[in-house]
């Protein structure tokens, strides 16, 4: 967007109109009051007509650039300022064999979670993100960032039994998330743990002391519960047992206490549609409120005018001491 910073000098350009019309007009009459004599021929080179000509409309124009750089025309960028600080959250996914369970259709737990997760990260702005994956035990795969290409793709690249080591270490995942969480200077610290299990291993086997930890410092834990009433199936690629069979085993109690303890909430998803609600609900309930500031950052162009009506000015001066200096 364009605009001048002096604009009153744009009304001196009519009145630059008005005087270089009168002049010209008084100019020709004189000429024409003195005439050609009788008898003579009316023959004018190309250089007397420019002489007529340019060195007069020359300096309008050159006057006509200058009025132009007076005004100071600048050019006007939008932007807007974000804020200091925002949300850090760190997503803390199970990986442990139970998530291959086909009760999330068209997905699997872990596919499903991972597709969930990853419309989450797509509606956040201005909050660092990270990803902690956990079987029986617990790894950072991406440390909190603002490159949400990154995290997308981290979670695109998580798979089952990612950790190599068997079981469901829900405390020492809590724990490892909290690790990465607890020198952070957002304003608000959140760990979202979906799992579909009960913490068996690790070294953290006190769930409630692993939510405590968090709770002292000030990080908010989001448990989402990961699995259909009832039994589900694993495929096993074995033909000749296609499939096999898993109680639930979901620890819902334990669950719900993290949350309680952290002042979070506790959300149990029986199938795709639930978890992506479920993610949805988190993301309205964890949003950063701020007023958006915006700031206009101002580029001064009168050199495209000042430089030509420059440039033209010494143009003529040098015309009228050479080529013009002696006009037939």
């Amino acid at each position: 967007m364009s605009a001048f910073k002096n604009p009153w000098a744009l009304a001196l350009l009519p009145v630059l109109a008005v005087l270089a019309a009168l002049a010209w007009t008084q100019a020709g009459r004189r000429l024409n009051s003195v005439g050609v004599p009788a008898g003579l021929p009316d023959q004018r080179s190309v250089r007397s007509m420019l002489f007529s000509v340019l060195p007069f409309w020359g300096r309008v124009l050159a006057i006509a650039l200058l009025i132009l750089a007076l005004a100071r025309p600048q050019r006007a960028s939008r932007g807007e300022v974000p804020p200091a600080e925002g949300i850090d959250i760190m997503l803390v996914i199970d990986t442990s064999y139970s998530m291959m369970a086909t009760d999330f259709s068209p997905y699997n737990r872990l596919d499903a979670a991972k597709n969930a997760a990853a419309d989450f990260v797509k509606k956040r702005m201005n909050d660092r993100i990270g990803v902690t994956v956990f079987g029986g035990v617990a790894m950072l795969t991406c440390p909190l960032t603002l490159d949400y290409q990154s995290v997308l793709e981290l979670i695109d690249s998580t798979y089952i039994n990612m950790t190599k080591a068997e079981g469901t270490a829900v405390g020492d995942a809590i724990v490892t998330a909290v690790n990465h969480l607890k020198e952070s200077k957002a304003r608000s610290k959140v760990i979202v743990l979906l799992t579909d299990g009960r913490s068996n291993v690790g070294i953290v086997t006190d769930m409630a002391m692993a939510a405590r930890t968090a709770a002292a410092y000030g990080i908010k834990v989001y448990t989402i519960g990961t699995a259909s009433k009832g039994p589900a199936q694993i495929p096993t690629g074995d033909p000749s047992q296609p499939v096999i069979t898993i109680d639930e085993d979901l620890d819902e109690p334990s669950l719900r206490e993290i949350a309680a303890i952290t002042n979070g909430e506790f959300y149990r998803a029986k199938n795709y549609v639930e978890l992506e609600r479920i993610y949805a609900k988190i993301d309205s309930l964890e949003k950063t409120k701020f007023e958006v500031k915006t700031y206009t950052d101002y580029t001064d162009l009168y050199m495209r005018f000042l430089a030509p009506a420059l440039a033209l000015l010494a143009l003529l001066y040098l015309l009228e001491r050479t080529y013009f200096r002696t006009v037939p």
